[in-house]
């Protein structure tokens, strides 16, 4: 299988890395954007609408450009590469799919176009404690009264919350089902707080808050939540890949730089060989996540759900492994702030904790094969 990109492709990953690796040349600039909120920046996020890359993934009569999975995946990478906290999954990949696949054509122009041009931020709204990242809602409820219509009830943790100009949220319809609401954000009550990883998110309440059905009044959406939660899977497994690749690099950078008993660190075969395991980890979850990316293209819910799965499951364990060796090769100082395979590792938990974590995905693969019987070991042979 051919998993190299073409010229236009290469020419994207090119433009972003050097967009982003302008803004976040050194590690120090990273955490300086994130002390003070938003948590991200406001500057970088316009350049990159200016890039057209807000736009990447929704069709040219929307406002966006009309790009395919894999492009969109050069850019996770290349964010993940420095752990830029710009919103660009949730906001493009998760909110703004939700819209391009839910919206009515009017709505698809308005929130999209607003999107891609930065003049608009969206957060989804859709995680309630408790629900295991589920597709359904079930804290939030939506109540119609003639064509208008209220939502009631608590999200948390919504990322970016606070700050967004416009919620795409999941509420309980009236018939049992889940639909989709757009909401103004200062229309909604928003307490806003740091995550371990550098970003923000929110506790989000509703009060008979007004809202706008996205798409057909009253459909029950959580098909095409499912859907888009496991495109959000594999664009979160590329980013971690760019991350993990950076926390790879670093570590062996330090371990042919740092001195002890007189001799580097490489010199010691235990620490090679830990470090060759990482990356041994690294590209066995490159492969299928960028097999899975791929797989996007097909359109078919059932592949993509199991690709996500498999891509989920490998750059957890991956992840899991690549930041936790990445701190323990680093020593103490692995674990303060001014190294930055700390802030990494965060980083790379918090992506694999976003839309189910290993476990998670485990389970979904073994329900896949549960029609087959069980084979009873003493009566083989």
């Amino acid at each position: 299988m051919d998993f190299s990109y073409d010229d236009e492709q290469d020419a994207l990953r090119d433009a972003v890395r050097g967009l982003l690796g302008k803004a976040y040349s050194d590690f120090e600039q990273r955490r300086q954007t994130t002390k003070a909120d938003p948590g991200f920046s406001e500057e970088v996020w316009s350049q990159m609408a200016e890039m057209g890359l807000l736009g990447l993934p929704f069709a040219e009569e929307d406002g966006g450009v009309g790009a395919g999975p894999v492009e969109v995946a050069i850019v996770c990478q290349e964010i993940g590469r420095v752990i830029a906290p710009e919103p660009f999954l949730h906001a493009v990949v998760l909110a703004g799919g939700l819209v391009q696949a839910c919206g009515t054509p009017d709505q698809r122009q308005e929130v999209l176009g607003a999107l891609a041009s930065g003049e608009r931020l969206l957060a989804l709204a859709h995680d309630e404690p408790g629900s295991r990242w589920a597709p359904t809602a079930s804290a939030v409820t939506a109540t119609q009264d003639g064509d208008s219509w209220t939502l009631t009830g608590t999200k948390e943790p919504v990322v970016q919350g606070a700050r967004a100009d416009q919620l795409v949220v999941s509420a309980k319809l009236p018939d049992g089902g889940t639909g989709l609401f757009l909401v103004d954000g200062e229309a909604c009550e928003r307490t806003g707080y740091p995550t371990y990883d550098g970003g923000r998110a929110a506790r989000v309440r509703f009060d008979a808050t007004p809202a706008t059905p996205l798409g057909e009044p009253g459909r029950d959406l959580a098909g095409s939540i499912a859907t888009i939660q496991d495109l959000g899977r594999i664009m979160a497994a590329n980013t971690a890949i760019g991350a993990m690749e950076v926390a790879l690099r670093t570590t062996c950078g330090y371990l042919t730089s740092r001195k002890q008993f007189g001799v580097t660190l490489n010199t010691f075969q235990a620490l090679t060989f830990r470090a060759a395991d990482m990356y041994v980890s690294l590209e066995l979850a490159t492969s299928v996540v960028q097999w899975a990316t791929m797989v996007l293209s097909s359109g078919d819910p059932a592949r993509v759900h199991d690709a996500a799965a498999r891509a989920g499951l490998q750059a957890s364990r991956a992840a899991r492994h690549v930041g936790q060796e990445a701190i323990q090769l680093h020593g103490g100082i692995g674990m303060t702030a001014e190294y930055s395979v700390g802030s990494y590792t965060a980083v790379l938990t918090a992506l694999d904790h976003l839309l189910g974590d290993g476990d998670h995905h485990l389970v979904t693969l073994a329900d896949a094969v549960a029609e087959h019987d069980a084979i009873d070991p003493l009566a083989v042979g």
